[in-house]
């Protein structure tokens, strides 16, 4: 199994590296049944990659056996945003040289066995499925049995499978993707994603027989700067903020302020 480097994986702020640790903590109380649990927002730039790169780097830094399933097919962000770089070598992973690494659309092609895609990384727990060749119209593939067989073989190895989706409001690939998970958790992008398409996306979750998990609300302003204080139960650390985290009924929140 080859090895990658995530070079670009900065130390979050104290206040929302303890969101995603609350936000991790929750999955795990999800029980046993919930393996496959894809994420995905409703719109683009809503922080959904952010919050799955990092739940499952906090995952796999616990201990938790995870493996994180870029199923971005036609426009994935994940080898450019965090520099991925194969372990060894002396330049990140260009896409001139992409054609020579295999990643989520190449097997699902069925151009090769499930092994070949999966790469270790610097988390000793946490193993990663790029998409490194992007194509137009992946929709026979995410239909497949052999989407749905990749599903089920990472679950067998895996305690968590976080599959990074497309946004549901922009292409049908999300509601097929969830159809095979177990779950959903959604990222809304606070005063910008409206309540009809936060509804729209529920109601294609529901279609797809994929339970809705949490609700994570991304970039919510925050207090001062340096300012602490507990207020109508709200906490406000500097310019961060997360509110009481729930699942089920509730809502878990953590946010970085622009």
């Amino acid at each position: 199994m080859q090895e990658l480097c995530l070079n670009n994986m900065p130390q979050l702020p104290y206040a929302m590296e303890e969101a995603i640790n609350r936000l991790r903590v929750n999955v795990n109380f999800l029980g046993n049944n919930i393996r496959k649990i894809m994420l995905v927002s409703a719109m683009i730039n809503e922080g959904k990659s952010t919050v799955s790169m990092h739940l499952w780097r906090q995952m796999a830094e616990s201990g938790i056996r995870s493996v994180l399933l870029d199923a971005d097919l036609r426009k994935s962000v994940i080898s450019d945003q965090y520099d991925i770089q194969i372990k060894g070598s002396k330049s990140v992973v260009k896409h001139s040289d992409r054609k020579n690494l295999f990643g989520t659309s190449h097997y699902l092609s069925g151009d090769g066995p499930l092994e070949e895609v999966i790469y270790k990384t610097q988390f000793a727990s946490g193993d990663i499925i790029p998409n490194f060749n992007n194509i137009i119209n992946p929709s026979l593939l995410l239909e497949s049995d052999r989407f749905k067989d990749m599903l089920d073989q990472l679950a067998d190895q895996y305690r968590f499978v976080f599959v990074d989706a497309p946004p549901l409001n922009l292409v049908s690939d999300g509601e097929r993707l969830g159809h095979y998970c177990d779950g959903a958790i959604l990222i809304v992008h606070a005063g910008v994603t409206s309540k009809r398409l936060i509804r729209n996306c529920i109601g294609q979750l529901e279609r797809a027989g994929c339970p809705l998990l949490g609700i994570v609300l991304n970039r919510v302003e925050g207090g001062r700067p340096g300012y602490y204080n507990k207020h109508y139960g709200k906490y406000y650390y500097g310019k961060y903020y997360y509110g009481k985290y729930y699942y089920g009924n509730e809502v878990p929140y953590y946010s970085e302020k622009k």
